[in-house]
């Protein structure tokens, strides 16, 4: 979904869909399937609403970037995939 919006913007809606699912992830017990379903279908409704081509940016609070900050190795570096130098 982010690859489809402008380039400018498309960081923001990565750090805001990966602050809601981190955030939202975390609040709900593993057991409770109810509350799981809920998320699920609450994100897939979000996610068609942010893929219309008509929605080209999305704001982002000062502790989604707070958070993003910290947590910023995990996407840039997580892949293992660095170049071997020769």
């Amino acid at each position: 979904m982010t690859h489809t919006k402008p380039e400018a913007s498309q960081h923001k809606f990565l750090l805001f869909v990966r602050y809601s699912f981190k955030t939202q992830a975390t609040a709900v017990a593993p057991r409770d399937i109810s509350a799981i379903e809920h998320l699920l279908r609450r994100g897939k409704r979000q996610i068609e609403m942010y893929e219309d081509p008509n929605v080209r940016d999305c704001w982002v609070s000062s502790e989604m970037m707070t958070w993003g900050e910290q947590n910023r190795g995990r996407i840039e570096g997580g892949s293992g995939s660095k170049t071997p130098s020769v």
